[in-house]
């Protein structure tokens, strides 16, 4: 029988590496780590993890490589993906291709803490055995989403509402605070557009899933958090864009569709 164990950390440099180990591990969480994604794969044959943090880009097999490959394999693990803040499109691919999540380097113990809580949650609410349904709800047919943080709607005016996921706020347990960014402010796919303090006192990034000028803050939700918790497709929307790049950057996203296949 496997082992199980918590984390499994994928990336060349030590000092990543290292880091993980040490924050993670002040938290009681069992951590492994590898310098290449080979290597990775091989532990996962003897192994079971909860979550998996991976760097995009690496010798031989990549970030890209490495997903593919898990999904020969069959193994259903929660990825994150690492990237430097030079890389965000390369990011917003590895979503479309099956990570989860994706969190920039360098961080901060917080901003490593935040994405693990979230990443180890997806787990809980996606294992087999639970009925979507029942765990959270999924977004909206018509809409198309970014990793499982946030989606965006198309308007027939040809403005894009965004918001976040019901899952995203199933894993954060509980908001209580939001920061929302002011009408005529710029957003960029893969950057983050509104924070999400819970009410353990993380703070969580909310991934834009669509580039343009904000023409509309829904600052009643960001004034009362229930409604988005309530309603996280309709009323508690957070902004209406004019988008700069629609067309581009919605291949980059996955139809919510999808989901119920």
């Amino acid at each position: 029988m496997k082992s199980q164990r918590d984390i499994l950390v994928i990336d060349d440099e030590q000092v990543i590496d290292q880091a993980v180990v040490k924050i993670c591990g002040s938290e009681g969480l069992s951590v492994d780590t590898s310098e290449d994604a080979a290597a990775a794969l091989k532990l996962l044959e003897r192994d079971q993890y909860r979550l998996i943090l991976c760097d995009i880009m690496m010798p031989d097999l990549d970030g890209f490589g490495f997903l593919a490959a898990l999904h020969r394999m069959q193994i259903t693990t929660p990825v994150i993906m690492a990237t430097g803040y030079s890389t965000v499109e390369n990011a917003v691919k590895s979503l479309y291709c099956g990570a989860i999540d994706f969190m920039p380097k360098p961080f901060t113990a917080d901003e490593l803490l935040s994405v693990v809580h979230r990443g180890l949650a997806y787990g809980r609410l996606t294992e087999k055995g639970h009925s979507a349904g029942l765990a959270y709800v999924p977004c909206p047919s018509k809409y198309y989403r970014l990793g499982y943080t946030s989606w965006s709607a198309v308007e027939q005016e040809g403005s894009v509402l965004v918001g976040v996921s019901d899952l995203f706020l199933k894993t954060i347990e509980g908001i209580r605070s939001v920061e929302l960014v002011s009408s005529d402010d710029e957003v960029v796919q893969g950057n983050s557009c509104a924070v999400f303090t819970s009410l353990n006192h993380l703070v969580h990034s909310v991934m834009c899933p669509i580039s343009g000028r904000i023409l509309e803050v829904n600052t009643a939700a960001a004034s009362e958090p229930a409604a988005i918790e309530k309603d996280p497709y309709f009323q508690g929307w957070l902004y209406r864009i004019v988008p700069s790049e629609l067309e581009y950057e919605l291949q980059h996203l996955v139809p919510c569709s999808s989901d119920r296949v």
